[in-house]
This record gives C-alpha cells, structure tokens and sequence, in this order.
C-alpha cells in the first residue's frame, strides 16, 4: 500500500464521523418511528424510480440506510411494504362540511380529491394505481389494508343530499358514490396529471349530477 493511502485510512480510523459516512451501521441506531418514516421515504422514491416490478427490500434497506432485518420484521414481503407506505403518505379525505348545496359539496370534494393525488408523492402513487392494475397479489394486499376514503366521503355527501331531497334515495349505492373518485383516478393514469377544476365542475355537472338527481315524474 502506498504511503498516502496508508496516511488516508489512518485519517478515517481515527475519525469516527468519517467512519460512519461510509458505513450506516455504525451511525446512531434509529427507532421507532423516525426509521418508519426513512423506509417509508425509500420505497416511495423506489417506487417512482424503478416501478414496482424492480423494487426490491435489498434497494429499498440500502436507499433507507437500514438494515433489512429491519424491514423483514414488520413487513414480511415488498407488496405489504408497498402498500403501507403509499397508506402512510395518502391524505386523510373527510366530506366537506355539508353547505346545503349538493353541486357546490360535490365540486369541493373533488377537489379535495385532486389536491390530494397531486401532492408530492403523486408521481409514486400513480405508479402504484398501474401496478395494481397489472399485479393480481399486488391488487388483493391494496384491498385488503386500504379503505376507500374517497368514496365514503362521497357516499356521505349523496346521503345528506337525500336528506335535503337533492338526491334520489336509489342513487345511494356505493358504485355511484364511486363514480367521481374512479374517473379522477382514471384521468390521472391516462393523462399524468388530475383534473383542473374546471374539469370537475364539468364532471359534476355532465356526469354525476344527471345520475343522483330526483327525476321528473313522468
């Protein structure tokens, strides 16, 4: 070994920080909830990076600094790591406060909606709904462990709206209640970006409106 690599390692041996720069095993051990949130992180950014397909617990440990014991203690498998961290970072969705005005609280729970899947880990939850799409184990684990906050907001809003006599009682299933956050959804897999707001209003007024509304008698 050469002289100036022989003085480089003495340099780093002697210098704890250097030492662990190199190496997260030897830096403070995180716990808790602070290694959740770095792992959570690392498989969000895998995500939007590699796709699922190409996520691995071996990148995600590595991204994260952890260890992969870590990661295989709570989650046994990559689809329920998957799955909790796009949980971990989706926005609590509760209804508007109800304004007495059905159009008016359809609009502004979409919008709500569309906030949402823009946020900053839009890019990774987008790739999550295509991968879903395509992973038979993948779409099961997403069932199972997520509700449909969306729609049961949704289902909300037509309930209070059949209260007022806004909403034909027959409409309140939850296939209808669904109708709107699907076609968000929908929009963002097929465009790579949400819907504006003047979208929404189209959607409320052309589409979901004409399906809840009373009907004439004839």
């Amino acid at each position: 070994m050469a002289l100036e690599q022989q003085k480089a390692v003495k340099r780093v041996s002697a210098n704890p920080e250097a030492r662990s720069a190199g190496d997260f095993r030897r830096r403070p051990r995180r716990r808790g909830q602070a290694l959740h949130e770095a792992i959570y992180q690392a498989t969000l950014d895998e995500l939007t990076e590699v796709g699922y397909a190409e996520l691995t617990m071996d990148r995600v440990a590595a991204r994260a600094k952890a260890s992969k014991g870590s990661l295989y203690r709570r989650w046994p498998s990559r689809v329920e790591l998957v799955v909790e961290a796009v949980r971990h970072v989706a926005p609590e969705i509760t209804p508007v406060p109800d304004s007495g005005d059905l159009r008016a609280d359809l609009i502004a729970q979409l919008d709500r909606f569309a906030e949402a899947m823009a946020g900053p880990q839009a890019e990774a939850v987008r790739g999550m709904f295509l991968e879903v799409i395509r992973n038979p184990e993948l779409l099961a684990a997403f069932h199972k462990q997520q509700h449909d906050t969306p729609r049961e907001a949704m289902a909300e809003i037509l309930r209070l709206g059949a209260v007022r006599g806004d909403v034909r009682p027959e409409a309140l299933t939850p296939m209808i209640a669904g109708v709107g956050p699907v076609l968000l959804r929908q929009h963002m897999l097929l465009n790579g970006a949400v819907m504006t707001h003047q979208e929404i209003e189209e959607l409320v007024d052309e589409v979901l409106l004409p399906i809840v509304q009373p009907r004439p008698a004839s």
